[in-house]
């Protein structure tokens, strides 16, 4: 799967809409029950970039990104507004053998929760911490894929949380990048979506 590790301009992605997404079959019986299948354990997020382009330059600079990446054939960094930063999230246990860790991000609600791997941390804002205490060195994290690679693995029973910020690996969802000229020098969109890789 061809991804490039660029991000797509945030400034285009401030003004738009979209989040997570879940599959759902329901099917309603004969007498009014109904019957829900949960097809995917985890939700897949969905984005809308058409309202996020409002000057001439934006166009300009959406244009050259979307050609640069063939329609849907190439994968892309999104910052997702809504939800960009994780915030001492736990990502492990110590055992004394296990030096590789990942990212991840917990949503929780009363008794039922979801993890979220975070494969695309944003450079220069992961901060790790061993029992709470902020570590400045023995350790590489993978800005591509998310992954935390300790020089010696941390003891049993060490907690190992992280600090984040990071970016949604999407795709366009279409090849057609259809503009409509409403007046002179100004432009409108229907749709631009977008869909979170897994």
């Amino acid at each position: 799967m061809a991804f490039d590790e660029v991000r797509f301009p945030v400034d285009i992605a401030y003004g738009s809409s979209g989040g997570p997404e879940f599959s759902t079959a329901v099917v309603t019986t004969a007498g009014g029950h109904e019957h829900r299948n949960v097809n995917w354990s985890n939700a897949r997020a969905r984005y809308n970039i058409a309202w996020g382009v409002k000057t001439q330059a934006q166009l300009t600079a959406l244009t050259a990104f979307f050609r640069a990446r063939y329609g849907r054939a190439r994968g892309f960094r999104y910052k997702d507004w809504t939800d960009f930063r994780g915030v001492y999230e736990a990502i492990g246990t110590g055992d004394g053998e296990t030096t590789v860790f990942y990212l991840s991000k917990q949503y929780t609600n009363g008794s039922s929760s979801e993890v979220r791997a975070i494969t695309k941390p944003v450079s220069g804002t992961v901060k790790v911490y061993l029992d709470g205490v902020l570590q400045t060195s023995g350790f590489g994290i993978d800005h591509a894929t998310g992954r935390i690679t300790f020089s010696a693995a941390p003891a049993e029973g060490i907690g190992i949380s992280a600090d984040f910020e990071f970016d949604v690996p999407v795709r366009f969802d279409t090849d057609h990048l259809s503009a409509r000229l409403d007046d002179f020098g100004a432009f409108s969109w229907q749709d631009i979506p977008l869909i979170e890789i897994r």
